[in-house]
């Protein structure tokens, strides 16, 4: 009897759906997924050499939300719309994004560079050479989205305002040359909407040869394979329901390598040669990026043209061969560390650098590697001062912080709070029904030694946010080493 109740229930309710069922839901969808492609401005530009009912198929049953992802990539969009450009800092800390957050900064770049090497899941210091493990950055991007929404919590809960409109900047990460072929950049691409990012690069080098942009022996993959990373990279989009921002990148200006001749677009470059390895040899240069970034263009939100050296002209010259078949398209354009700003260029024309690119239409302009510098630069400053002066020095970079709290709205100089042992005082409150004895904050030598401060915004002033860590210290009996002036002082300034 058993048995056959057993039979019956799973003949009843059989665990597949049937055609009729899947077609009566399928249908709706495919309808109102084709007209949000044809319809939404969204979507202007953009080929997707697939079909809706391919996205369906592939999603499963169940819509899971990423919202984190889909708010951070609609408002970037909507930046990207509406200001003359978004420019970004490279974070590689949780508390370096809130930074920059708090500090005015729209978006938030994640570099690899920066996760090969000091935020990896290996643990290790590694070059820009795709070394450290392929879910590295997503998991920086989720350790700042959390870092972030702490930050959020905080002031939700004391009644503060977030900086601009919210905490919640949206993430404009590195996915390298996707570690792997398709599928690896379809699965990482899927890794990178799950931690919250809302915008993704994908450059075309060879993964298993990758290289910083800024070094030699760059092999480029073949026109064909770049695309097919990006469609995986759309597809993944897709398949999860978040209208993530896809940015191609190319190395192809200074590379010298290719995969394949396969495809007749990189013929027109090839020199003839090959190289020990098998690779074809080619001549790099801004016409063979150019050609890469048409090629490009109908799969990607943005198109990034990586350079060697800071050049208006060069820029024109790219802007203007995509815009001519591809008019709108944004760009975006990497102000490189690598580059010796100096050098190349006289403090009027950096002044202005940005905003002319803007006006040629590179709208996402970043400094990939800002948060490396300056977290070894102000440890570098600050050890070397603390080594001459002693107490005297890490004095002065509190005076620093007191000033910035003071003037610009600082936070961090109280630590505890910044951190949120009130918000968890809160939450231990509200647990206990208000009876705790066991608050944090309660009697803290924090509270009473760091006395509320009031916040008087200014732009600008001689004030001791703008002095050096290590200045005239008379009373300290130390043997100064006498260096180059400029390296006491702080960064930026």
């Amino acid at each position: 009897m058993p048995a056959k109740e057993n039979g019956t229930r799973n003949a009843t309710h059989s665990p597949f759906m049937s055609e009729e069922a899947k077609t009566a839901q399928s249908v709706p969808a495919t309808k109102c997924m084709n007209h949000e492609w044809a319809n939404n401005p969204r979507w202007k530009g953009v080929e997707r050499p697939y079909t809706a009912e391919d996205v369906l198929r592939l999603r499963g049953s169940v819509q899971i939300e990423h919202t984190l992802a889909r708010l951070g990539a609609e408002r970037l969009w909507e930046l990207l719309q509406t200001e003359p450009y978004v420019n970004s800092l490279g974070a590689m800390t949780g508390n370096q994004a809130v930074q920059q957050v708090h500090a005015g900064l729209k978006a938030i770049y994640v570099s690899g560079w920066q996760v090969a090497a000091d935020a990896n899941n290996a643990g290790q210091m590694y070059p820009d050479q795709s070394l450290y493990p392929a879910d590295s950055v997503p998991n920086l991007c989720r350790r700042i989205n959390s870092a972030l929404q702490r930050a959020d919590q905080v002031h939700h809960a004391e009644g503060k305002a977030a900086p601009g409109e919210t905490w919640f900047a949206p993430l404009v990460a590195d996915a390298e040359a996707g570690f792997g072929g398709t599928l690896n950049a379809f699965e990482l691409m899927k890794g990178m909407i799950e931690a919250g990012a809302a915008c993704v690069h994908f450059e075309d080098q060879l993964s298993s040869a990758k290289k910083c942009g800024h070094l030699g022996g760059k092999v480029l993959v073949s026109t064909t394979e770049a695309i097919q990373k990006l469609v995986a990279a759309r597809l993944a989009a897709d398949v999860m329901g978040v209208p993530s921002l896809i940015m191609a990148r190319t190395d192809a200006d200074s590379a010298q390598l290719l995969t394949s001749d396969i495809d007749p677009r990189d013929r027109a470059f090839c020199t003839g040669e090959r190289t020990a390895e098998g690779f074809f040899r080619i001549r790099g240069g801004i016409e063979s990026a150019i050609a890469r970034g048409l090629a490009y263009a109908p799969y990607a939100d943005l198109i990034w043209c990586e350079t060697s050296h800071p050049d208006l002209e060069e820029a024109r010259q790219f802007a203007e061969a995509i815009h001519a078949k591809h008019p709108g398209k944004f760009l975006a354009y990497n102000c490189s560390p690598s580059f010796n700003w100096r050098k190349h260029l006289d403090e009027a024309t950096i002044a202005c650098f940005q905003q002319e690119l803007a006006r040629m239409g590179y709208k996402f302009q970043f400094v990939t590697l800002a948060g490396f510098h300056a977290l070894n630069l102000s440890m570098f400053e600050l050890a070397r001062a603390y080594k001459l002066a002693g107490m005297t020095a890490y004095s002065r970079l509190q005076e620093k912080e007191f000033s910035s709290e003071t003037q610009f709205g600082y936070e961090a100089v109280k630590h505890q709070r910044f951190v949120g042992t009130g918000y968890f005082d809160q939450v231990q409150q509200v647990i206990t029904g208000g009876l705790t004895s066991t608050m944090a904050l309660a009697g803290s030598t924090k509270r009473s030694s760091l006395a509320e401060s009031t916040f008087a915004p200014q732009e600008h002033g001689p004030d001791a946010a703008c002095q050096p860590i290590l200045g005239d210290c008379p009373h300290i009996p130390v043997q100064v080493e006498h260096g180059p002036e400029e390296m006491l002082l702080p960064s930026g300034d």
